[in-house]
């Protein structure tokens, strides 16, 4: 089944076109990485599909009528509500989404994600890859079917990475999607069952790592996106 299947997409601003006529489907319980340069497009194209922005042009079908209540989203800079402990700020996510739990519900999430023992911290102090668990936890605070994750490891220490890795393969057991973008290509390999690359607009590579790799002939996936992909500007 596909959660959501978008078609002819496009976002335009002024004269210049950021996101031209993408295809893409997103499957149920994969784990599907979104790569590109900065400015390709990739975080415009996920906007439009999780219904923070609006296409200019296409079409997109979700499997609910009601899907943003079962979608969870992830942003890169999370904005933690100052003065807030984290089981607080986890409580005020639930009401975003409608709803209302228990703090014992709400510590049992927060045991899961590691974070039991900084209930009470104020959210702005924990350390970063606290604040990233934190982020994920308040994304799928609402038990979505299907969660978008917005670069869930950068700037983390490789610690931090390792836990927030084996925490998306948690989700994917748990019978749930995962839609990431990343810049590191070792964490793609790791993670993603399927990617699609993202350049200028426009998708120009789609399929399982690996067999993408065995079809431009190179070794590995960052080879295969120095070679499909453009300079970036500095």
């Amino acid at each position: 089944m596909n959660y959501i299947q978008a078609t002819g997409l496009q976002k335009i601003y002024g004269t210049r076109k950021i996101v031209r006529e993408v295809d893409i489907d997103i499957h149920q319980n994969e784990i599907l990485a979104v790569i590109g340069p900065n400015g390709a497009g990739k975080s415009t194209t996920l906007e439009m599909l999780v219904g923070l922005r609006n296409a200019d042009q296409g079409k997109i079908h979700y499997w609910l009528e009601k899907y943003k209540a079962n979608i969870g989203v992830q942003l890169q800079s999370v904005p933690f509500f100052p003065g807030l402990s984290a089981l607080e700020n986890l409580k005020l996510f639930a009401a975003f989404y409608k709803q209302v739990f228990s703090n014992g519900y709400l510590e049992q999430i927060l045991k899961k994600w590691g974070l039991i023992d900084s209930k009470d911290t104020e959210a702005s102090k924990l350390s970063g890859g606290q604040q990233k668990r934190l982020a994920i936890a308040a994304a799928l605070v609402h038990d979505p079917e299907l969660v978008f994750l917005d670069e869930p490891t950068a700037a983390l220490d490789p610690r931090a990475r390792q836990e927030i890795h084996q925490l998306i393969k948690q989700l994917f057991t748990e019978g749930k999607t995962v839609v990431f973008t990343s810049h590191d290509m070792d964490e793609v390999l790791k993670l993603a069952q399927r990617v699609i690359m993202i350049d200028q607009g426009r998708i120009i590579a789609e399929g399982e790592p690996m067999q993408l790799c065995l079809e431009h002939n190179v070794t590995d996936l960052e080879q295969l996106y120095l070679n499909l992909t453009t300079k970036e500007e500095l």
